[in-house]
């Protein structure tokens, strides 16, 4: 994994986060390795891997691209992973060879222009009309908004019974009445393709629901918690990227008549810098082989990912400290490394979304 991350991708990275490219054109290289279809069972088509092996994957790919790993774990941890594990066994082989294969690229819509961490409050309907289900709404932030072919959508089926009226649905790129929004112009992790869902008396099949109508959200958040997973190993990546280039650099800078890695104040923050990433990355690994496991890791997973995130970001700004002012030209990988850590903190659940959960696992578990 390492080996294609450094030969397939980093000699395009800059060049795609410069143009906000979504590299399509990778996209039959990772299926030819299983990476569009890691976790599902080899009867789909899938690699059949685990969730250790997923997190591994996902580090690598971030550790050259935040944007590519973005990609494959949204592909992979949201729209495969929810059709895997709670599609009925005909959606299974309609949709799941061909996401696994690199034909069809996937996307999974939650968040809304006016709710994000307020999932149950989603303000899109689906009603049941004739045989058909009609959704009208909106969404944001959709990981493949404007390049996806399978999306997995969120819709109110039940207003009245707020969270526990929520149903997924199965959508396909050019039903008529979803529309893609403009592709957001991103801070970081600018190869992977962000974009608006609009649905506009978006008709679809009655048979097109995700599992059962009514516990959409309850999937949801149990597909969110693997999320938390790969956005861990996604943070932990990054951060080994800065640290990566901050060593890298930090032994050919030379001032006062030697290189900078001689300095204590510079030695202190490489190990303070290996030193979180150690812990965020047995954090990722633990909770990866709980979910292998079948254990429940509900606390587990946040505080991977609360820790991982929070470490990418501070990791990142130290690597850019210790290349002093060429840390803040984009002619060195340090400014991307600490621009791609940012929405480790803010994807699959905010920071402060992780500890409300972390406290209330904690409270109720004595």
């Amino acid at each position: 994994m390492r080996d294609f991350a450094r030969r397939e991708i980093a000699p395009h990275s800059l060049e795609w986060d410069e143009a906000q490219h979504f590299p399509i054109e990778l996209v039959p290289r990772l299926a030819a390795l299983g990476l569009m279809g890691i976790t599902i069972s080899q009867q789909y088509g899938g690699a059949e891997m685990g969730i250790l092996d997923f997190v591994i994957i996902i580090e690598e790919l971030a550790r050259v691209d935040g944007g590519v790993a973005l990609s494959v774990a949204a592909h992979n941890a949201l729209c495969a992973s929810h059709i895997f594990r709670f599609g009925a066994q005909d959606q299974k082989k309609k949709y799941l060879p061909a996401l696994a294969a690199g034909g069809s690229v996937g996307a999974w819509a939650l968040t809304e222009p006016g709710f994000g961490s307020h999932a149950a409050g989603i303000q899109t309907r689906a009603r049941l009309e004739g045989g058909f289900w009609v959704l009208n709404g909106a969404k944001s932030f959709t990981t493949h908004g404007s390049c996806g072919d399978i999306f997995v959508v969120m819709a109110s089926t039940s207003p009245e019974q707020g969270g526990r009226g929520i149903t997924a649905f199965l959508i396909e790129k050019g039903t008529p009445g979803l529309t893609s929004g403009k592709k957001e112009n991103k801070l970081g992790c600018r190869a992977s393709d962000t974009a608006g869902l609009t649905l506009e008396d978006c008709r679809i099949p009655e048979g097109n629901v995700l599992g059962k109508a009514g516990e959409g959200l309850t999937a949801a958040l149990q597909i969110l918690e693997g999320g938390r997973i790969s956005m861990a190993a996604m943070a932990v990546g990054i951060g080994q990227g800065s640290l990566d280039c901050a060593l890298k650099y930090s032994k050919e800078r030379e001032q006062f008549g030697r290189p900078i890695s001689d300095f204590q104040g510079v030695q202190f923050k490489l190990a303070q810098m290996e030193s979180r990433l150690q812990a965020a990355r047995w954090l990722t690994y633990r909770a990866a082989w709980l979910q292998d496991s079948q254990r429940r890791c509900t606390l587990e997973s946040s505080v991977a990912k609360y820790v991982a995130s929070e470490a990418a970001v501070w990791v990142g700004e130290q690597a850019v400290q210790i290349h002093g002012g060429y840390g803040y030209l984009k002619d060195y990988p340090a400014e991307k490394y600490w621009r791609d850590s940012k929405v480790c903190t803010l994807g699959e659940g905010t920071s402060e979304i992780q500890k409300i959960i972390i406290a209330r696992e904690l409270l109720h578990s004595q």
